[in-house]
């Protein structure tokens, strides 16, 4: 098989890497439009091509939202080279800011998972207009 057989053999259409990857056509098409997924090679009525590169690039996208790094961090990362050539210690910065922002929202699930918890143990469940959630809920806007 030639060379030129072969490359678009391994090309797909958008929608196919969409359904492949799990990610929406257009959140596609926005990751190219922000450089986060290089532009795609395109036929001569301007269809989009994408092939092994750009759905590995998405893949890795994919996984790193999925673990909540932002696109900037993602972004940071791709910069380093993607992910067969960045250098560890790189994104071992990364990754170690990502983790202790991760640490950060832990503690503070577990400060709301508190008081959410001694506020609907007061709560009595009748009809009463007094309520402790809704009056938590509300103590931001008291000023």
């Amino acid at each position: 098989m030639c060379a030129i057989t072969s490359a678009r053999a391994e090309s797909i259409s958008i929608g196919e890497l969409s359904k492949h990857s799990g990610v929406n056509i257009e959140t596609i098409r926005y990751y190219e439009r922000i450089k986060m997924l290089p532009a795609p090679r395109r036929t001569a009525s301007g269809r989009r091509l994408y092939g092994p590169a750009e759905r590995r690039t998405l893949a890795f996208i994919r996984r790193s939202r999925d673990l909540g790094f932002t696109l900037e961090e993602i972004r940071a990362l791709l910069a380093l080279g993607g992910p067969e050539r960045a250098p560890c210690a790189d994104v071992h910065k990364i990754a170690s800011a990502h983790l202790a922002n991760v640490r950060k929202k832990l503690s503070d699930l577990v400060k709301l998972e508190t008081i959410l918890a001694e506020t609907v143990a007061q709560c009595s469940e009748g009809a009463t207009p007094d309520c402790p959630v809704l009056d938590i809920l509300d103590a931001g806007r008291q000023s």
